[in-house]
């Protein structure tokens, strides 16, 4: 077993691609995820065990926020668990590419562990609302279920939009998957960074201030439904043109 260093360099070159990813991810989640992954690594843990810490730290903190009245302690520690979470989420990933040692089952666990966030996250909003928000209207109890709404589709289409897409290529031969792949976009990566989950979780850093929350939850609700609409026209002609290929 090389030292932490040699890990990290091998992880650096493990590295998936950059297209479609957000500058929080590439610069943030997934160098903390690097970090973890090594120290993973080095305690022989394997990728679907660290699947399984990224969704204990997530599901503990997403519990909290159902339960524990808001404060501005319960919001750092939410948000810092929800971190790392998510740092964890990018760990599992490459310690499997590190390892060699990913498979149909990994990414079947990495996926319902990811669904399950996305259920529960607007869950515990919706759950807090409830109990502690002094909501202004009954009417808030619905922004959670439209959240939860958008960011399930839009997490239910993108693995489609994946999945159909890779299909189509098998089924066009080896002369359509070796077309040349579009070029990194850093503009893209700064437009994507209000649909990063990452991004999302600093809202909780709000928690300590109800009205604040809710203002902050109602913006990113109505920035994640436009991404929505946007990403199913896109994936809607991506299919289709395959289709015409």
């Amino acid at each position: 077993m090389g030292s932490t260093g040699t890990v990290l360099r091998e992880l650096r070159g493990a590295q998936k691609s950059a297209k479609g990813v957000s500058l929080y991810s590439r610069y943030v989640n997934r160098p903390a995820g690097r970090v973890l992954a090594a120290g993973a690594y080095r305690a022989r843990l394997t990728p679907n065990q660290v699947t399984l810490i990224s969704a204990l730290f997530t599901y503990v903190a997403l519990a909290s926020v159902a339960l524990v009245e808001p404060s501005w302690t319960l919001a750092v520690l939410v948000y810092a668990a929800l971190a790392v979470g998510f740092a964890f989420d990018s760990a599992d990933g490459q310690l499997a590419r590190l390892t060699g040692r990913g498979g149909p089952d990994g990414e079947w666990l990495d996926h319902v562990v990811d669904c399950g966030k996305l259920l529960l996250v607007h869950t515990a909003v919706l759950i807090s609302f409830y109990r502690f928000g002094e909501l202004p209207s009954d009417a808030w109890l619905l922004l959670p279920l439209g959240f939860q709404l958008a960011a399930v589709v839009t997490f239910c289409a993108g693995l489609l939009r994946e999945h159909l897409g890779k299909a189509a290529a098998s089924a066009q031969g080896p002369s359509w998957a070796a077309a040349p792949a579009a070029p990194v976009s850093r503009v893209r990566a700064v437009a994507l960074l209000p649909a990063d989950y990452g991004v999302f979780c600093l809202v909780f850093l709000l928690l300590g201030a109800p009205g604040a929350f809710r203002a902050g939850y109602a913006v990113l609700a109505v920035v994640h439904t436009l991404f929505l609409a946007a990403f199913l026209a896109k994936w809607f002609r991506e299919l289709k043109a395959l289709r015409a290929g």
